[in-house]
């Protein structure tokens, strides 16, 4: 499916897939990217409230942003976005567990002053192999308009 501003509605939600992360997944994003002791040593990671070596929330989120793109943006009309208005991580990812995402559209408004496109405000929801809410990120982005649709939408 090719998505267009025209497909988004509020309450729309679409289930965009699964993917499961490994340790070494997780020390290797950390170490580059947030190399705090609780995402790269296990003893120190032992020893943290955590109990254990638990992704980084900006691993959470690349693989959630993964998931959109195979899911929705790799054939849509995307034209990126303005930014994100809140993320929350809501219980820590830890090696083997499964997160299944879903993308919840939350509102639409066509642009006035540029008719190629409007603006989809959205919540990504990520949940773990247990159903539980582990991360959600609430944002806009901005999406073209069908060729031929018209403006009126």
């Amino acid at each position: 499916m090719s998505w267009y501003f025209e497909d988004f509605f509020p309450g729309q939600e679409v289930a965009l897939g699964s993917r499961t992360v490994s340790e070494d997944e997780i020390i290797a994003f950390a170490t580059q990217f947030d190399p705090q002791p609780f995402h790269i040593d296990h003893a120190a990671a032992a020893a943290s409230p955590y109990g254990g070596v638990i992704a980084s929330g900006w691993h959470t989120c690349s693989l959630m942003m993964r998931l959109v793109v195979d899911g929705m943006m790799a054939s849509a009309s995307s034209m990126g976005s303005p930014g994100l208005d809140k993320v929350r991580w809501i219980l820590p990812v830890r090696a083997g567990d499964t997160l299944t995402v879903s993308y919840l559209t939350t509102a639409v408004k066509a642009s006035s002053s540029k008719p190629d496109r409007g603006v989809v405000w959205s919540t990504w929801r990520a949940h773990n192999q247990r159903g539980e809410l582990v991360c959600t990120i609430e944002g806009m982005g901005m999406f073209g308009r069908r060729p031929g649709g018209g403006a009126d939408a």
